[in-house]
């Protein structure tokens, strides 16, 4: 899943992105409001964690454009300020969630999961088709009763194929939300990771070439 941090603190920004990768997210980061309305708005991303207080656009204004243009990418808010009235602002400006500063980065990622969990084919935390089951909490991937070990970019491209079971993805999509915006993805990268998960899931297979189109997970 790809992630957008608009966060105008470097520390914090950063510290953000190192977390939620390990985490298995593509996450873009962007340290002004322009720019990071710039972003949201050509870009496509599963959420977008959203400082208040940006240089340039403000967060409120960024959340109520991005809602004016019918983006509804879910938005969790952060800010310094923790009066009701200011959450109560953030939320009426279209944001989903609201976190003050200083946080616990396992709180902000509860949150996140949280905003991120609600696909079509999940049931709480586990996304599932056939016989093959993926944990988002503890990461457990598991075929039938065996379980399956993946590498963290293997994990994320197969919990985006699991949150859109049998319709056909892109590679332009898959890359889009697997890798983040500076990585220097390759055409044939998607090919050879689609390779590897085909390769680690076994037969029967359910990752299908749709030639053309792209990839689809098939199944029931």
């Amino acid at each position: 899943m790809r992630i957008l941090v608009v966060e105008d603190e470097h520390k914090i920004a950063n510290s953000i992105k190192k977390g939620l990768e390990l985490e298995s997210f593509a996450v873009d980061v962007s340290f002004t409001g322009s720019e990071g309305f710039d972003l949201a708005s050509s870009e496509e991303y599963d959420l977008i964690i959203l400082d208040i207080m940006l240089p340039g656009l403000s967060g409120l204004e960024i959340c109520k454009k991005l809602r004016k243009e019918n983006i509804h990418t879910p938005i969790l808010m952060l800010t310094a300020r923790g009066q009701v009235s200011d959450k109560v602002e953030g939320l009426n400006s279209g944001a989903d969630d609201y976190l003050t500063k200083p946080f616990a980065f396992e709180e902000l990622l509860a949150r996140v999961r949280a905003l991120t969990r609600r696909p079509k084919g999940s049931v709480g935390q586990v996304l599932s088709i056939e016989n093959l089951s993926l944990n988002t909490l503890n990461f457990e991937v598991k075929r039938g009763k065996k379980q399956i070990m993946l590498s963290s970019k293997e994990y994320a491209l197969l919990e985006y194929l699991l949150r859109h079971p049998n319709q056909v993805l892109s590679k332009d999509q898959i890359i889009n939300h697997v890798w983040d915006y500076e990585s220097d993805v390759l055409p044939n990268t998607v090919e050879v990771y689609i390779g590897y998960l085909r390769g680690k899931l076994g037969k029967p297979e359910i990752i299908k070439t749709v030639r053309g189109f792209g990839y689809k997970l098939e199944g029931k």
